[in-house]
């Protein structure tokens, strides 16, 4: 198995940037989906129903499978390499995946919810949630890269000034839309 170790590293790459791909775009959707629903009945319905189409292609077709098959691949990979853990970088790593793992599976409860026109959700409060894939994207590459757990304490501190940042451009962004309005 180790013949293929680069190989199956490629894969968990690839199928880690899918995922990531659809974990950026369905919140998206989903804030195309809210929005929706303050336009006329006509147009409401035929946006609505092209939204959870293409939510539901996204959703079940690139990100759920690329999920998947990003965990097998890095199972593989700890397979293959079993000291990484005992590294301490990659027990961080472990969690801040775990988190991903459980931002992933909200989304899913929130797609289920728009699927079946269930709006808990406000647009701008979406937005939000749209930014979450980066943070997790930002602090598991940088501790797969660094892997020293002096430098992840000034990776949180980042991670602390992008989330505010993102944050701050959210604000305005709204901000701004409410003066057009």
């Amino acid at each position: 198995m180790a013949d293929y170790y680069l190989h199956i590293k490629a894969l968990h790459l690839i199928f880690v940037v899918t995922w990531f791909a659809g974990l950026f775009y369905i919140p998206r959707l989903f804030v195309y989906h809210i929005e929706a629903q303050d336009k006329l009945p006509l147009e409401r319905d035929i946006l609505s129903r092209q939204l959870k189409m293409m939510s539901k292609r996204l959703w079940l077709i690139i990100t759920w499978p690329s999920a998947i098959l990003a965990t097998i691949f890095a199972l593989a990979l700890i397979a293959i390499v079993p000291s990484w853990l005992w590294q301490p970088w990659m027990w961080l790593k472990l969690a801040f995946v775990f988190g991903l793992i459980l931002y992933h599976l909200k989304l899913h409860q929130m797609y289920r919810e728009l699927q079946g026109d269930i709006f808990r959700y406000s647009s701008i409060r979406m937005r939000v949630w749209n930014e979450g894939a980066t943070l997790f994207l930002f602090a598991i590459v940088f501790l797969v890269i660094l892997k020293n757990t002096i430098d992840w304490i000034y990776g949180l501190l980042g991670l602390v000034v992008l989330s505010g940042s993102l944050f701050w451009a959210i604000k305005s962004y709204k901000r701004s839309r409410e003066k057009r309005s």
